[in-house]
């Protein structure tokens, strides 16, 4: 059981990877049987059927794609039906433009949900890359756009970015906006009334 819950949280964290004590934390085991886990799900990866493999990179175990599977993956983002940036994918493009360097966690928090695939999509397009580790805790990766952004979208840098205060709408009153959540403009002897 412990090697499928590894090989889901390989896969759930992405290309941030786990370091070896991560994995001893999570599934509460020793070195040692972290180490023999490790090994046993990258035998099974090892097998010609499978299409993922487990490496070792940045003090981190990460799933990665297989070389030697390279050519089909660029066809797929070379086809001009999967070429196309979903919403998502403009959405979190335009957040790690408009904040670059920018972390996915912190991408996560702008957005108010997980990036992990679409920032991994991002990537194997071309459209980001990783551009070093930040300070904060856990050195997390930190993500900027690339030429092949700025090709895409006609600009020469990403001072050509429109100004954001194009898009953001100005601010309501938050009192205006604060109601009472106790109360309710129907009593409760109406809404028996109604039934």
């Amino acid at each position: 059981m412990n090697k499928a819950v590894l090989e889901g949280l390989l896969f759930v964290v992405g290309e941030e990877g786990l370091t070896l004590e991560q994995i001893e934390d999570v599934l509460e085991i020793d070195e040692e049987s972290a180490k023999n886990l490790i090994m046993e799900l990258k035998k099974d990866y090892e097998d010609e059927s499978r299409g993922l493999r487990i490496d070792f990179l940045g003090n981190r175990f990460k799933l990665t794609t297989k070389f030697e599977h390279k050519e089909y993956y660029q066809k797929l983002i070379e086809n001009p039906e999967t070429n196309t940036l979903s919403q998502a994918a403009l959405e979190t493009l335009a957040i790690i433009a408009y904040n670059e360097p920018i972390t996915r966690v912190q991408v996560d928090a702008i957005r108010g949900v997980g990036s992990v695939n679409i920032i991994r999509k991002l990537v194997a397009k071309g459209f980001i890359k990783e551009s070093g580790r930040s300070e904060l805790p856990g050195r997390p990766i930190l993500y900027e756009t690339t030429n092949e952004f700025l090709d895409y979208f006609g600009l020469s840098s990403t001072e050509d970015l429109p100004d954001i205060s194009e898009f953001v709408s100005e601010e309501v009153d938050s009192e205006d906006e604060n109601t009472d959540l106790y109360s309710s403009k129907y009593t409760e002897k109406e809404i028996v009334d109604e039934e």
